[in-house]
């Protein structure tokens, strides 16, 4: 089939009324990420079983029709592992399609393999093989290559197909709901926002810093992030989280101090050094001016707590149980890393699922049903999950 390129408001409008029509559409996104915070979008990809169309987000300056489509709530969209194409049309529309069936969770929960290509999908249900040649492109460079079009073509004119094909097979399993409340939960993770001030929660090794060296690294964590949502740069391009965390621990008190971190550029000392050293310098006094019981605690790890190895273990039992119960895999039930943030959330007075304002996996949309009796039973019951106050 032949691809359109649209790059008018007036041809965005007669394909989104088109498209609007239809019970299910399949969508892609393509989008550069190199040295950004968020993605920026070059190319969108839709194909509705009678028009397959490449949509120049660039060129167009009203995408307001595309954006009634993804948020029609009687229209399906269909993805392909969709978690950075959810952040993509957040971060590019302010709204997240609904609803999703992603063919990825899907096959998965068929027990097609865990974390399926695309590729290979099309090649299992499609008997089909797809060129990956393009798939490091600059999609924000104009004009694209035919190449680069036909690439993105394909990567929407054979996910209509699948999704037909295993919509079939997950209303046989009695599963369907499972995949669009997985993406529903997966959205609400791409709203949630990272409060600064607990940003420090998530830098490597934070658990070997003492609570005046924590307090640094919190207020060190907090700038960096806020300067990386202000102008947009990943955070390691702000300040490296190595480099973050080394100046915490020596609690450095100079630019010549910093100077001494190995693979520190003197590019970022003569840009932010001067910050840095104030920003020590502050978090210190504050520290030696707060009351002992009001100061950061250590951060915990879940293997220094002398239960931890004999609770994950029956929580490992009881996910294989519900697993085996439910006819799916056990990789799709529960992974070591959500059982972690179940026992975090429970055992942890500060966490960063609570912080988000979210439940752990295993309590939430499907799971919750299946995981709550027995985690109960195991655990004791919930505890609040509300968000914390600002430290």
């Amino acid at each position: 089939m032949q691809y359109q390129l649209i790059t008018t408001n007036e041809q965005l409008d007669n394909v989104c009324a088109l498209a609007q029509q239809q019970s299910a559409v399949a969508l892609d996104t393509e989008f550069v990420r190199t040295r950004t915070l968020t993605p920026h979008l070059g190319l969108i990809q839709l194909y509705d079983g009678h028009q397959l169309v490449l949509i120049d987000p660039i060129a167009i300056d009203n995408m307001q029709p595309f954006i009634d489509l993804l948020e029609n709530k009687s229209l399906v969209k269909v993805l392909h592992s969709c978690s950075e194409d959810l952040e993509t049309f957040l971060v590019a529309f302010n709204t997240i399609p609904e609803p999703v069936f992603d063919t990825q969770f899907a096959a998965s929960l068929l027990d097609m393999g865990p974390s399926l290509g695309y590729a290979r999908l099309v090649e299992m249900i499609c008997n089909v093989s797809l060129d990956k040649g393009e798939s490091r492109t600059d999609w924000i460079a104009r004009p694209l290559r035919e190449s680069q079009l036909s690439y993105a073509a394909n990567d929407v004119l054979y996910l209509l197909p699948c999704y037909e094909d295993l919509v079939v097979k997950i209303k046989d399993a009695g599963k369907e709901n499972w995949v669009y409340q997985e993406i529903a939960l997966l959205a609400a993770k791409k709203r949630a926002q990272m409060p600064a001030d607990f940003a420090y929660l998530t830098i490597k090794n934070n658990w070997r810093l003492n609570s005046e060296q924590l307090t640094v690294l919190q207020s060190l964590a907090s700038w960096r992030l806020t300067t990386a949502r202000k102008k947009d740069l990943a955070l390691n391009f702000v300040f490296k989280e190595g480099h973050l965390f080394e100046a915490a621990q020596r609690l450095l008190s100079s630019k010549s101090d910093l100077s001494k971190i190995n693979d520190l550029n003197h590019q970022a000392i003569r840009r932010y050094g001067d910050t840095i050293i104030e920003l020590i310098a502050e978090a210190r006094e504050r520290f030696a001016q707060t009351p002992d019981k009001l100061r950061l605690p250590q951060v915990l790890r879940l293997m220094d707590i002398p239960k931890y190895k004999k609770t994950l273990a029956d929580l490992k039992a009881i996910s294989e149980e519900i697993a085996k119960e439910n006819g799916v895999n056990n990789e799709v039930m529960s992974s070591k890393k959500q059982l972690n943030q179940l026992l975090k959330w429970y055992w942890f007075n500060v966490d960063e699922t609570r912080i988000l304002g979210l439940k752990p996996d295993v309590l939430s949309t499907w799971r919750g049903p299946l995981f709550m009796p027995k985690v109960v039973e195991l655990l004791g019951e919930l505890p609040e999950g509300s968000r914390p106050s600002s430290q």
